[in-house]
């Protein structure tokens, strides 16, 4: 079986070839783990794999709450998005609690 004209990124099991042994072998990125891959996987697909890239985190946002628990985001941007079964984006967003100590807080109304 060969890949040509015929790569997947992640898990396809639509992308396949007949295999000279009666069976499949596959041109999606997830043969590497299983080990069925086409023999031409690597020359024809993984020469073309472009992993994600991404920036740097930006600032923490201010506490969701000013009085008590809350929360903190931030977030980084997408620089090359990932191409031809390269590897996936990771988070690009995160959360953290906080506690909001405004001060207010506490004083009775």
């Amino acid at each position: 079986g060969s890949c040509r004209h015929r790569c997947c990124p992640g898990r396809n099991n639509a992308c396949w070839a007949p295999d000279t042994r009666r069976a499949l072998c596959y041109c999606d990125s997830y043969c590497q783990r299983t080990g069925d891959c086409c023999h031409d996987y690597h020359a024809t697909c993984r020469r073309a794999a472009v992993g994600c890239a991404v920036g740097p985190w930006g600032p923490w946002s201010g506490c969701s709450s000013p009085c008590g628990v809350g929360s903190r985001a931030r977030s980084r941007q997408v620089t090359v998005p990932p191409r031809h079964g390269g590897e996936p984006c990771p988070d690009l967003k995160q959360r953290r609690g906080c506690l909001g100590e405004h001060p207010t807080c506490g004083t009775a109304k």
